[in-house]
């Protein structure tokens, strides 16, 4: 929904000083240029209002911790000189976890992107 201005009036071209007609020339030209009524082709000064910007909500973070190494790791002094490794399910949890993390970075970088969209016009 586009933000919704009333039109504003020509001044009139006597009764005022001459200060009170270049105040109010500059007044309604701005308020013309804020409100894109002006005629300006790029619509650089042009305000944003709130029925300008649409957000697609972001939602719940799907991931909120990552599972746990398993502790029936299997002892193996012979791999990097450690005395334990992951099991196969430990490391399936964790690829589970970082597609989890993946995919809600995906969604947040859509919102940021239709954010970003919205406000560069």
């Amino acid at each position: 929904m586009a933000g919704r201005f009333v039109a504003t009036p020509e001044l009139p071209g006597s009764g005022l000083l001459d200060f009170q007609a270049i105040l109010f020339a500059a007044m309604k030209e701005n308020i013309e240029l804020l409100t894109g009524t002006r005629g300006e082709v790029d619509l650089a000064s042009r305000a944003l209002v709130r029925g300008d910007i649409t957000v697609q909500q972001v939602g719940q973070q799907e991931m909120v911790q990552v599972t746990p190494r398993s502790p029936q790791g299997y002892l193996h002094s012979a791999i990097s000189g450690t005395d334990e490794v992951a099991s196969l399910t430990a490391l399936r949890a964790l690829t589970n976890d970082v597609q989890v993390l993946a995919n809600d970075l995906f969604r947040t970088r859509q919102a940021l992107d239709a954010l970003i969209k919205n406000l560069g016009g």
